[in-house]
């Protein structure tokens, strides 16, 4: 029997590392959207407030929400620029208030 030429060659098992890095990246993206969903909920917390014309409440939320849009960025989830952005856009529409 001649062996064919086209012959299909076993599948490459999946390394450990492999593996468990796609463990990680799952537990990663898990912690990342929370953190991501609270950010984006505190932000639309404050803009509903600030719709609403109400400075103190603004000026509690706003509180609450820096320290969030901070961490995100020390974490990487957000781009540095883009958090300093987002603080800087909210605080503006605070004080115009």
């Amino acid at each position: 029997m001649a062996q064919n030429a086209k012959q299909k060659k076993p599948l490459r098992t999946i390394k450990i590392s492999a593996r468990k890095r796609a463990r990680q990246n799952l537990k990663a993206r898990e912690r990342n959207r929370s953190l991501y969903s609270l950010m984006r909920g505190k932000i639309k917390e404050l803009r509903t407030s600030l719709g609403a014309k109400d400075k103190k409440k603004a000026q509690e939320l706003l509180k609450e929400a820096l320290p969030v849009i901070a961490k995100m960025a020390s974490k990487g989830i957000l781009h540095k620029n883009t958090a300093a952005r987002y603080a800087s856009r909210l605080t503006q529409q605070t004080n115009r208030l």
